[in-house]
């Protein structure tokens, strides 16, 4: 029965599958466009399938359009080359989409079926409808997640220009990139742990003299504590909207078992009355839904994105502090052969001093452009996911309202 109960939530999820409608947008062939979605996306036992779909005008690209199939190690993959790259050091790295997880539903469903004989089959049956929705749901965000991870690499005017990015984009045969195993997570956990210990060093023993930076550092630190706060209460609000669709099921599914031990006064207003509970609980679960991919899941994504922020202000110290020991060498090239005419080891500590030198300029420029840019694109972004919550709940209230109002004048007329 458990396994009966999970195997035909996934084959609903896969009917719909998170399919979208094909994209219309005219492509002006006179401009560099490179617009990229997941059309499709197709969930099995252990992994998502994303059909990623190109739109393209880049001559860097053979053709104009181009569909894939690609599974969420991929998209780590990709992520990870960017990180890599020492070219892209001065730059905000999109952060990796977080891994499908299901579990939670799964195990909520395996749970249900268990619990199947201690309920009555109207509740049995709305309470899988309500589990395999909060299942779809956590689909489609994860949908969304990993197409926005594509869009922000597409629309910036480096990234898009990226040779692995295109291999991505076009190379319809799987990638074989494999999940990393426990010893890689391990030393993956270590080095994050070590750069983490090296930031904190750094920013004790390198001074940083740059007003604009130090602002920032300071800024995205007390920034992402807020987020990560106003995440937590969100996440909360939106369990409690969904622990009152819960509760509705259970008054709704009790008033119908009361109305038919009742034949006489009371059955048509107890059942009246149930009939709307559930309306009621529909419309809860879609504001919950809501709340969850406008609110708490953009508060989300900028909390990874702020840490990607501060990654690069950490690579940009790395730098600042690399540029200082080359200063220092060249200090200590020259006293040493102070009495000796262009002597070859002053000549290359100038050399590597002044690379050294041109390459914290240059990333210096780079990171304040991509960190202007943040502050932009989280603005709009938040004032867009505002509005739109506002709006939906906007109409939910008033689906709310008629509910209870209709429900009100039909008792009456029963009456």
């Amino acid at each position: 029965m458990m396994e009966g109960l999970v195997e035909e939530s996934l084959n609903d999820d896969q009917l719909v599958s998170g399919k979208k409608s094909a994209r219309s947008e005219n492509i002006d062939l006179n401009d560099n466009v490179l617009i990229v979605d997941i059309s499709d996306a197709l969930s099995e036992k252990e992994k998502v399938k994303f059909t990623v779909h190109t739109k393209t005008t880049l001559r860097e690209f053979p053709k104009s359009e181009y569909i894939v199939v690609r599974q969420h190690e991929e998209f780590v993959w990709l992520h990870d080359r960017f990180e890599e790259n020492e070219a892209y050091a001065g730059y905000i790295i999109p952060p990796a989409p977080p891994r499908p997880d299901f579990d939670s539903s799964r195990e909520k469903l395996q749970k249900l079926g268990e619990g199947e004989g201690t309920m009555t089959k109207e509740e049995f049956i709305k309470m899988k409808q309500e589990l395999e929705a909060e299942y779809l749901a956590t689909f489609k965000k994860t949908v969304a997640m990993h197409e926005m991870f594509l869009t922000r690499l597409a629309q910036h005017p480096v990234f898009r220009l990226d040779h692995q990015f295109h291999v991505f984009l076009q190379y319809n045969q799987d990638l074989s990139v494999r999940s990393k195993n426990k010893m890689e997570m391990l030393e993956g956990f270590l080095n994050s742990f070590s750069k983490t210990t090296d930031q904190v060093l750094l920013s004790h023993t390198v001074k940083d003299h740059n007003d604009f930076f130090e602002n920032e550092n300071n800024f995205l630190h007390e920034y992402h504590n807020h987020l990560k706060e106003a995440t937590t209460r969100a996440d909360r609000m939106t369990f409690k909207r969904k622990d009152v669709a819960d509760s509705f099921i259970k008054i709704s599914t009790g008033l119908v078992q009361l109305a038919t031990t009742d034949h006489k006064d009371l059955d048509k207003f107890l059942y009246k009355v149930a009939e709307t509970l559930e309306k009621l609980r529909k419309v809860e679960g879609r504001i919950a839904c809501d709340e969850d991919l406008k609110l708490s899941d953009t508060l989300r994504y900028y909390m990874r994105d702020s840490d990607a922020a501060k990654r690069l202000l950490y690579r940009r110290l790395r730098c600042l502090a690399d540029y200082e020991n080359a200063n220092r060498n060249l200090e200590r090239a020259r006293t040493k052969n102070k009495d000796v005419h262009a002597p070859q080891e002053v000549v290359e500590a100038e050399q590597v001093q002044q690379e050294a030198c041109d390459k914290f300029e240059q990333m210096s420029d780079k990171a304040k452009e991509e960190l202007n840019d943040f502050k932009e694109r989280r603005v709009e972004a938040f004032k867009k996911n505002l509005m739109e919550l506002a709006e939906l709940e906007i109409k939910h209230a008033e689906s709310q309202v008629n509910i209870l109002k209709k429900c009100l004048a039909e008792l009456k007329t029963s009456d």
